[in-house]
Parts: structure tokens; C-alpha cells; sequence
């Protein structure tokens, strides 16, 4: 006890965390629980405190949570903006930026090459998990064989604002006719959230649809992707396709 004292009296904060800890069983602590619930009965909360390894300040996720209220909004920060929140070390950043790019990852991965793009929703599966969270305005494109299957994974075509003055369609087109693909989807995000077009976004379509036709290339859609992984098919709302 006099151990604990002494950390309560010299760490900021410590004497509210060791009470915490104090307060809570052993089972319904998240490591516990892990163990006999399984990784999906857990919280958020209590998966950050996980991979934050918060046994000495059980408080942080909380601290984390009232600052980004959602896994969305945390993924959408960078180690600057998690540093503001008190407890956030840089071992702790770089395991939250590891743990939030794994995250990405699974959900652009999988087999992309065994992927089969039968819808708008079909592509976005693909794109939107990595795509909704970037801070910054991307253009992707899936390319595609005969089957409308995936041929490797989605290829980042330009970052910055995306618009006919700066997407090249030469650049766009490179990569599908080296692969002798029949077809392509492209995205963008918009980093303010929404997925509404612009007026920008449907001229750009138009003249990569345009581009496409002349290089027997067929553009079956451009999603605009936002926040939580929404997205706005062109080629559904007519815009750009016509």
C-alpha cells in the first residue's frame, strides 16, 4: 500500500486511477473478460484500454471517448490530435495508430483479386473501410477482368483535389490497359464527410467515361465515398453515365 502511495502522490491523476482500479473486480476487467467473453462481447472502450495497455490509467478511454466520440472520428485524427487527450503517450499513439491501420487494412484486404463487383455496394465494400477515414481527398480505381473480378488490390490514382485539371486520363487508364482489363471503378472521398457529388464530380465522370469508350475501357461506376463508409453511386443517380 505504501507502494500505491507514493504513485498516487507523484503521477498526476494516479489516485482517480487507482481508485478505479481498486473499484473493479478482477473478472470484469478487459482483460478478463477477453478471456472468458471473447474479443466481440467487449466495448470499445474497453478495447482501447487494451491496446492503450491502460492497467495504470484505466480512465484514458474514457478521456479518449469524450474527445472522439466515435471509432470513426478517432481514425479520422492523427498522433497529433490523440496527444492533446492527457495520458496519451507516444508508445501509446503508435499503438493506436497500429491497431486503427490494421483495422484499414482488413477491411480493404481480404482476396481482393477473388473480389466480383456485382453492385455499387460490391465496390464499396472494397474501397470505402480505408477510403472514409483519409484526411485528405484521394482517387482510387479497382480494375477489373472480364468477370467484373478485382485484379489486385485498389490503386491510388492521385491525392489532393480531384478534378479534370489535375486527374489525368492518361494516368487513370495506364495501369488497366497494362493489365488488359476490360473495366474500372473509381472512387473519391470527400474528407468533410459527405458523399453528396459536386457539380466537379460529375464533369470529371463525364469525361473519364468519355476516355474509357474511346479505349474500349468501360467505367461502370464512380462512388463518391464520406464519413462512416457512406457512399453515392454516379453511375446510379445517372450523373455522368448519360
Amino acid at each position: 500500500m505504501q507502494q500505491l502511495a507514493l504513485f498516487e502522490e507523484s503521477t498526476p491523476g494516479a489516485a482517480q486511477s487507482a481508485r478505479v482500479l481498486r473499484e473493479i473486480p478482477t473478472r470484469e476487467q478487459p482483460r478478463a473478460r477477453l478471456e472468458y467473453a471473447g474479443a466481440g462481447a467487449l466495448s470499445l472502450m474497453e478495447l482501447l484500454a487494451l491496446v492503450l495497455d491502460c492497467k495504470t490509467d484505466p480512465l484514458l478511454p474514457a478521456r479518449l471517448l469524450a474527445e472522439f466520440t466515435t471509432l470513426d472520428e478517432l481514425a479520422r485524427a492523427d498522433s497529433a490530435d490523440w496527444a492533446r487527450v492527457s495520458g496519451v503517450t507516444p508508445l501509446r499513439a503508435a499503438r493506436l495508430a497500429a491497431a486503427l491501420e490494421l483495422h484499414k487494412r482488413f477491411g480493404a484486404s481480404g482476396s481482393p483479386d477473388r473480389v466480383r463487383i456485382k453492385s455499387p455496394a460490391d465496390a464499396a465494400a472494397v474501397l470505402a473501410p480505408e477510403m472514409s477515414v483519409l484526411a485528405h481527398e484521394e482517387m482510387r480505381v479497382l480494375i477489373l477482368n472480364t468477370k467484373n473480378d478485382v485484379i489486385g488490390p485498389p490503386l491510388t490514382i492521385y491525392r489532393g483535389s480531384v478534378h479534370t485539371t489535375v486527374v489525368r486520363t492518361s494516368e487513370l487508364f495506364r495501369a488497366a490497359t497494362q493489365r488488359n482489363a476490360t473495366a474500372i471503378v473509381l472512387a473519391h472521398n470527400h474528407p468533410t464527410g459527405d458523399p453528396e457529388p459536386s457539380p466537379e464530380d460529375v464533369a470529371t465522370t463525364r469525361e473519364i467515361v468519355q476516355a474509357g469508350k474511346i479505349l474500349d475501357i468501360d467505367v461502370l461506376d464512380h462512388l463518391v465515398i464520406g464519413a462512416g463508409q457512406r457512399f453515392v453511386s454516379l453511375k446510379e443517380r445517372g450523373l455522368g453515365f448519360g
